[in-house]
């Protein structure tokens, strides 16, 4: 697997880690 698709895919697990956090805690 070239390495900018790994990157790829980290970014894509972090924001959806992101996203699932605002949701729960809410937004400021």
């Amino acid at each position: 697997m070239p390495q900018q698709q790994i990157g790829l895919i980290g970014l894509a697990v972090m924001g959806e880690n992101l996203v699932l956090n605002l949701e729960r805690n809410g937004f400021p």
